[in-house]
């Protein structure tokens, strides 16, 4: 498809192939219908044919103006649907920009993969650990698919972790009637909150859009400003990057750490609950704290600190990235194992 039809693309976004789906963006309806008669003669002249049946199109007004062109998108003589919202690589994109049917379906998507596996998950004599393992593995990422580019509301966070919540108690053999706290079943499932793992997915994918090239495809994407027309009334809508900006002060994290993959990576990620996994070694006292040796298999990690439970009565620790904290007493790291 690139070689047949590299005389007629244009740059990134304003035409974007994968497989045999071909995305043709523009300003006006009369430049859209320019692209896609260029596109028919290109790829009918090699012997293809673009499918009517399936093209559709989308206007998206960011300007607010209510005027619409009476000019219709057609390719030849066939007339092409206008939808509100379409199917795009798993994605639901809408007109008006909210993403409140891409989170529609992947809830809905997250539930069917959860009823395939529903002999494995409700299954009482599987240890919660392990279907929490599980949960992660399959469940989790049909969920959360495409949520690095999300501009999440309030409302959408709350409506996934309602529907992750729901999936974790039938998990547990458990329902809201047993009046058992969300954080009770987080823990024995050894699961993350719905909202830190939504921040750990943009900033991971917001590292990767900042080392790349000036001239990358996604950096020209990031650049792409709407130019014309006037905002609507009301309260400006919150976008991406004002997202980002508020993960990057929640975190306190800055731009320049982003070259040290190691260090953003440690900074941003969320892991899941564990309890009983801090273990000392034989023979070591509490009461050395520079002879101290902890291992620690696994752990909860907030974006913050890293929080350990040992299952001695009335001990807590602490891990901020370079030392444990007990009380008011720090033990260094000599030897963390994780």
């Amino acid at each position: 498809m690139d070689v047949l039809t590299q005389g007629v693309q244009d740059g990134v976004p304003w035409c974007m192939l994968f497989a045999d789906d071909i995305m043709l963006i523009d300003d006006t309806r009369e430049g859209l219908n320019d692209k896609l008669e260029l596109w028919r003669l290109a790829l009918e002249t090699k012997g293809f044919r673009k499918s009517r049946n399936k093209t559709e199109y989308m206007e998206c007004r960011f300007s607010g103006r209510d005027t619409e062109s009476e000019v219709e998108v057609r390719i030849d003589s066939h007339l092409v649907p206008k939808v509100d919202k379409f199917r795009y690589l798993g994605s639901v994109i809408q007109a008006d920009g909210e993403l409140n049917a891409d989170v529609g379906h992947r809830v809905g998507v997250a539930w069917a993969k959860w009823r395939l596996a529903s002999g494995v998950l409700c299954d009482p004599k599987i240890l919660p650990r392990m279907k929490g393992k599980f949960y992660r593995s399959v469940i989790r990422p049909a969920m959360l698919y495409g949520a690095e580019c999300w501009a999440v509301k309030k409302t959408q966070v709350r409506r996934l972790h309602a529907a992750e919540m729901r999936m974790l108690r039938w998990m547990c053999g458990k329902t809201r009637l047993d009046r058992i706290s969300n954080e009770v079943i987080r823990r024995q499932v050894g699961m993350a909150p719905m909202e830190d793992k939504l921040r750990e997915a943009r900033l991971r994918w917001f590292g990767h859009v900042r080392r790349r090239n000036a001239d990358a495809p996604v950096q020209r994407c990031e650049r792409v400003i709407v130019i014309g027309g006037s905002r609507g009334r009301g309260r400006p809508r919150k976008n991406w990057k004002d997202v980002i900006k508020q993960d990057l002060g929640l975190l306190d994290l800055t731009e320049d750490m982003i070259l040290d993959r190691n260090l953003w990576k440690s900074r941003i990620r969320v892991a899941g609950y564990e309890l009983g996994v801090v273990e000392v070694e034989s023979g070591v006292s509490w009461k050395q704290p520079p002879y101290s040796r902890v291992r620690a298999r696994s752990a909860y990690t907030h974006p913050l600190q890293t929080l350990l439970l040992w299952d001695s009565p009335g001990l807590l620790l602490l891990f901020n990235g370079e030392e444990f904290i007990c009380g008011h007493l720090h033990y260094p790291t000599v030897g963390l194992d994780c």
